[in-house]
C-alpha cells in the first residue's frame, strides 16, 4: 500500500516538474525513452503507458493501462508474446524511427514494424482515447495501437477490414487472465456478401453475429443494448468497420474478448471498487458455428438441441443418436426443379414451395439483392439452385444456394426464413378433405374475426396495464410518495425499444440534440413520419426510476400549447426513455431570454406565455 502511495506522489511531482519546464508527459521522442518502471500518461490522466507485471508472474510487459483506477486494468500489451524476464526493459524510438521494446541486452522484443521511416523524425504519443500513435515529423500517423489491438475493444477504436488494401484489425484473446500471449480466439469484421462479426477459434469459424442490417446484427440476441455501437460499410471502397462512442464521457467501460471466446462488457463500479462484468450477447448451447451441421437447426430450449429441418433426415443416424450432429442432414425427397432438370425440362421451378420458419438466425453466407420483399419468393423459384430466402428491411432479399449452415431458432426477434421444399413435403393437395374442411370453417372464421379483433385489443391493453403495474410496484418499493402517480398513466403510449432505435438510427451521434443530467437527447422519425425527441436515461447519470417517473408525472400534467408534449415512454430491461414532440425551433427559453430575438416575441407575447404557464401549473 505504501509503495502505491509513493508512486502516486512521485507521479504528481513529475507532472508538476514537467508542466513547469514544458516537457510533454504523454510523448516518447528519439531523445526521451522510458525505462522500467517509468511511464508516460495521457493528457487527460485516464491512460498510462509503461511497464507492469501480473500478480502471479515475474514477467514484465509494456502496455497501456487505466491510470486512475486502483485495480490494475490492462487494455493493450506490446510484447505480449515476448515478455521481459527482468526489469531491464526500455521503450524507445530506434535509430530507424520505429517504436521498440528492448531488453537489457539491447535485443528487440517488440517493434511497431513500420518501414520507410525518416530517422530521428518520429515521436510516439499516448492520446486521451488510449491510442498510442507513432507520428512523423509532419504530424501524420504512421502506426497506431488501435490498429494492432490486444483483447480490449475501447471507445472510438475501429475493428474492421479494408479488402482493397488487405488490412484487417482484429481482437486477439489472451491465453489466460494473467498471460497476455495470443490465445485461441480472435474477433473481426468479415465482409462476406454482407458484413458480419466473426469469432474464430484456432483460425476456424467459431461464432458469427449474423448480417448487419444497418441497426443490429441479425444473428444475436442482446441481453441489453450495445450503447453507441455503429457499423460503417462502404461496399464500393470495400471498407467495413465497427466502432462505438458513449454518450456519457464520465463512464469507464470497455469490451473484451476473454480467453473463453466470449464478448464481455466491463464497467467500473466505484462503489464496489471493482469491474462489473456483463455478457451483452445471450449465451446459449447453440453458440458454436455449425453445431447441427448442414440443414440442421439448433434450438437451445429443446433436448436434444439439434434436429433436421422439415423435409430432411440425419445423414449419419448412428452419430446423430449419440449427439454428434456435425454431419448434418440431407433431403428425403428431391426438389421438383431438380427432377425437371434431369428430364431435360426447362420449366425451372417445377412444383416446389416454401416452408416458413419464424424468428430464425439466418444461415451463413447469404447472397444479397435489393429486391423488395414480395419479389424474393419469385426470384428464388426461378433459380433451381436457390434453396432458401429471407428478407430484412435494412438489407433486402437474402438467398442461399448451397448447404444451410448455422441455422438457429430464437425465442425472440430473428428473421422469417423460407426453406424450399417439394410440394409433397408441404402437404399441398394431399387430400380433398382438406379443401372441404377449409370451406366449412371459412364461415366460422369470418364470424369470429370481429371477436378476435376485439380480444386482441383487450389483450394489448391488459399487456400495457401489466407493464404499468410493474413500473408502479417498483416505484413504490423505492419509497416514493404515492400522490406522484396521481395522473392516468395508462393513457400514456408505450414505445418498444427497437422502434426507437430505428427512429434514431441506432442512437447515432449525428442524431444527438444535446446532453443533460438525465442523459442524452436524440432526434428521431417514426415510421409514420412523426418527428420526435428521445430522452434516454444514461447508465452513468446517477438517476433512476424515481426521477424518470417524476418527469413522466410532471410533464403529463402540464399540457400547454407553449410546452413540449410528452408522446410516451419506453421501459424495457435496463432502458428507460421518454419520447417528446420534436422542437425544430429549439426551446422556449432561447426566445424568452435572448435580447437579439425581441422582434420575434415582443413584451406582450412574452407576458402572455409566462402568464399561461403559471396558470397551467396552478390549475394542475
Amino acid at each position: 500500500m505504501g509503495k502505491t502511495i509513493s508512486c502516486s506522489v512521485l507521479l504528481t511531482l513529475i507532472s508538476c516538474f514537467s508542466l513547469q519546464f514544458g516537457t510533454a508527459l504523454d510523448t516518447i521522442t528519439p531523445s526521451k525513452s522510458i525505462k522500467d518502471p517509468e511511464s508516460i500518461i495521457s493528457q487527460s490522466g485516464v491512460f498510462r503507458l509503461g511497464f507492469f507485471s501480473f500478480a502471479n508472474s515475474s514477467n514484465r510487459y509494456v502496455g497501456i493501462l487505466y491510470n486512475q483506477i486502483p485495480v490494475q486494468t490492462v487494455v493493450w500489451v506490446a510484447n505480449r508474446n515476448k515478455p521481459l524476464k527482468d526489469s531491464s526493459g526500455i521503450l524507445n524510438i530506434s535509430d530507424d524511427g520505429k517504436l521498440v521494446v528492448l531488453n537489457g541486452k539491447a535485443e528487440i522484443l517488440w517493434s511497431s514494424n513500420v518501414t520507410n521511416l525518416v530517422p530521428n523524425a518520429t515521436t510516439a504519443q499516448l492520446l486521451n482515447s488510449g491510442n498510442l500513435v507513432l507520428i512523423n515529423g509532419g504530424g501524420s500517423s504512421l502506426w497506431e495501437s488501435f490498429q494492432d489491438p490486444s483483447n480490449a475493444f475501447i471507445e472510438t477504436m475501429e475493428i474492421g477490414t479494408d479488402v482493397k488494401k488487405g488490412r484487417k484489425v482484429e481482437l486477439k484473446s489472451w491465453k489466460s487472465i494473467d498471460d497476455p500471449s495470443d490465445g485461441n480466439f480472435s474477433f473481426a469484421i468479415e465482409p462476406f456478401n454482407i458484413p458480419e462479426g466473426i469469432i474464430r477459434k484456432n483460425n476456424k469459424l467459431y461464432f458469427r453475429t449474423g448480417p448487419w442490417n444497418g441497426n443490429i446484427f441479425l444473428g444475436v440476441i442482446l441481453t441489453g443494448y450495445l450503447d453507441g455501437f455503429y457499423m460503417a460499410a462502404d461496399n464500393q471502397q470495400q471498407t467495413y468497420y465497427l466502432t462505438y462512442k458513449f454518450s456519457n464521457n464520465s463512464m469507464s467501460m470497455y469490451y473484451e474478448l476473454n480467453s473463453q471466446g466470449k464478448f464481455v462488457e466491463r464497467q467500473w463500479d466505484a462503489g464496489k471498487g471493482d469491474w462489473i462484468n456483463r455478457y451483452p450477447i445471450l449465451q446459449t448451447d447453440c453458440d458454436d458455428y455449425g453445431k447441427c451441421g448442414p440443414f440442421g437447426i439448433c434450438d437451445s430450449t429443446k433436448r436434444p438441441i439439434c434436429s433436421c429441418l422439415k423435409g430432411f433426415k440425419p445423414r449419419n443416424i448412428e452419430g446423430w443418436s449419440k449427439g454428434n450432429w456435425s454431419s448434418g442432414c440431407l433431403r428425403t425427397t428431391p426438389l421438383q426443379c431438380h427432377r425437371d432438370s434431369s428430364n431435360g425440362s426447362e420449366t425451372g421451378q417445377g412444383d416446389d414451395g416454401f416452408l416458413k420458419l419464424k424468428m430464425m438466425k439466418v444461415p451463413a453466407f447469404p447472397d444479397r439483392s435489393s429486391l423488395i420483399n414480395r419479389d424474393c419468393k419469385d426470384q428464388c423459384l426461378k433459380n433451381c439452385s436457390c434453396v432458401a430466402y429471407a428478407y430484412d428491411d435494412g438489407i433486402g432479399c437474402m438467398f442461399w444456394g448451397g448447404d444451410l449452415i448455422d441455422v438457429q431458432k430464437f425465442s425472440t426477434r430473428g428473421v422469417d426464413l423460407f426453406i424450399r421444399l417439394p410440394s409433397s413435403e408441404l402437404d399441398k393437395g394431399k387430400s380433398k378433405k382438406v379443401i372441404v374442411f377449409t370451406t366449412a370453417i371459412a364461415g366460422i372464421v369470418i364470424i369470429t374475426i370481429s371477436a378476435l379483433f376485439l380480444w386482441c385489443r383487450m389483450a394489448k391493453q391488459r399487456g400495457r396495464n401489466k407493464i404499468w403495474k410493474q413500473i408502479k410496484l417498483q416505484f413504490y418499493s423505492e419509497n416514493v410518495e404515492e400522490n406522484l402517480i396521481g395522473v392516468k398513466l395508462q393513457q400514456l403510449p408505450l414505445f418498444n425499444f427497437e422502434e426507437l432505435a430505428t427512429a434514431t438510427n441506432n442512437f447515432h451521434d449525428t442524431k444527438k440534440l444535446g446532453q443533460g443530467g438525465f442523459g442524452p437527447v436524440y432526434r428521431g422519425t417514426l415510421d409514420d413520419g412523426k418527428e420526435i425527441a428521445v430522452k434516454r436515461l444514461s447508465k452513468a447519470s446517477g438517476q433512476g426510476l424515481e426521477e424518470f417517473m417524476n418527469e413522466v408525472v410532471v410533464i403529463s400534467k402540464l399540457q400547454h400549447r407553449n410546452l413540449v408534449r410528452l408522446f410516451g415512454c419506453c421501459v424495457e430491461g435496463e432502458e428507460k426513455m421518454l419520447v417528446y414532440e420534436s422542437m425544430p425551433n429549439t426551446s422556449l427559453n432561447a426566445f424568452l431570454f435572448d435580447s437579439s430575438k425581441l422582434d420575434v416575441l415582443d413584451s406582450r407575447k412574452r407576458f402572455n406565455i409566462i402568464e399561461g404557464l403559471v396558470e397551467d401549473c396552478l390549475s394542475s
